[in-house]
């Protein structure tokens, strides 16, 4: 799928381009990032700050135009994440959008002819399958932010202000789909977290969820750390830790999801200069929130050194800079006794050896 956005999207006191485009996840080499899972009554493992992560999209919220005008990446991903529901012929009485930013996945469900495929005959809008949509935040500017747009005539939308995204507190079995768009890269219990989903769910009903993960921004990391190399003789983190996709897979089955299936989407987007993408971040609500961070602002020449060495490493030939962000997208259904299930270990009448043999 290949997705254009004008230059009007980013704003740094000049014209700028911005570009949407999936690429073939082999050609990024992801570095492992694992998440830590403690053992049952241990101390859950903090990576967030999750008051800062509020605090930071209660500011951006507030400013509600450039909040809208820094929600493409928002509402590409959750545009992306909702068609899966195309395959998945049902009726969704009760459903929740935890983490639901401005509720971009509402904006999502409610667009005409959902389907990418231009070969396929006009669709109605994802929103006639949904009966009651519950989204849920911890930021109430950026949950209603959006509350009297047109979309919210289109579908049956309850929004709720929660505590903390990372405590899941609704009844066993109430919900016949989870929505998650990028909230979970903030989560610090990301198993916790996803046990406490597929606990919600009804019996053979999907959980179907979007987060930032693997080399995202690698370009502002490395750049980063060399600028902080060469002025101050150091590094400071500032781009937050991340899951890696190869290690989804296994939390999903941690967390007793079956039929599961994960992949992954990397959207580029061009900037002017590595300022307008951090102010973006910052619009975003996607600051850096991890713990012992560098408290206070980066400092002016490590700033400069930074935009210097992004544009050696990575600058488009336009003067334009990439900005990589890595999608990592999750489907796993709760299990239900008429779920397909395998067969058991050691059923199978024929051997593989042998095919192979034989084509040879």
């Amino acid at each position: 799928m290949s997705t254009c956005r004008s230059s009007s999207l980013i704003s740094w006191g000049k014209s700028s381009l911005a570009r949407l485009a999936p690429l073939n996840s082999t050609q990024f080499a992801a570095a492992p990032r694992r998440f830590y899972a403690v053992a049952s009554g241990a101390t859950r493992f903090q990576v967030f700050d999750r008051r800062v992560k509020w605090l930071q999209k209660e500011r951006s919220a507030s400013n509600e135009e450039e909040s809208r005008q820094a929600d493409y990446l928002k509402d590409e991903v959750a545009i992306r994440l909702t068609e899966r529901l195309l395959d998945i012929k049902r009726h969704f009485p009760k459903v929740l959008d935890l983490g639901a930013n401005s509720c971009n996945v509402a904006k999502a469900l409610t667009r005409e002819n959902p389907d990418p495929d231009p070969n396929t005959p006009l669709s109605p809008s994802l929103s006639d399958r949904i009966g009651e949509l519950i989204a849920t935040d911890s930021s109430e500017a950026r949950l209603y932010r959006d509350a009297s747009h047109d979309f919210n005539k289109k579908i049956a939308i309850t929004r709720q202000v929660v505590e903390d995204e990372e405590t899941v507190s609704f009844e066993p079995e109430s919900f016949d789909l989870v929505l998650s768009s990028l909230s979970l890269h903030w989560i610090n219990d990301l198993p916790g977290v996803l046990s406490q989903i597929n606990n919600i769910l009804r019996p053979d009903c999907p959980f179907i969820g979007a987060m930032l993960g693997g080399d995202t921004l690698f370009e502002l990391r490395t750049s980063l750390q060399l600028a902080e190399q060469e002025r101050r003789g150091g590094m400071s983190p500032h781009v937050s830790p991340l899951a890696d996709v190869r290690d989804v897979g296994g939390l999903l089955q941690k967390a007793g999801f079956k039929m599961l299936t994960v992949d992954v989407d990397d959207i580029i987007v061009d900037y002017p200069d590595t300022f307008a993408l951090m102010q973006d971040l910052q619009a975003m609500g996607e600051s850096n929130a991890i713990l012992n961070r560098e408290m206070g602002p980066i400092r002016r020449d490590v700033l400069l050194a930074n935009d210097a060495i992004y544009r050696a490493l990575h600058g488009n030939p336009d003067g334009s800079i990439p900005a990589t962000f890595r999608i990592i997208y999750m489907i796993g259904w709760r299990e239900g006794e008429n779920q397909p299930k395998p067969l058991a270990r050691g059923s199978g009448e024929t051997n593989l050896k042998d095919i192979l043999e034989k084509k040879e």
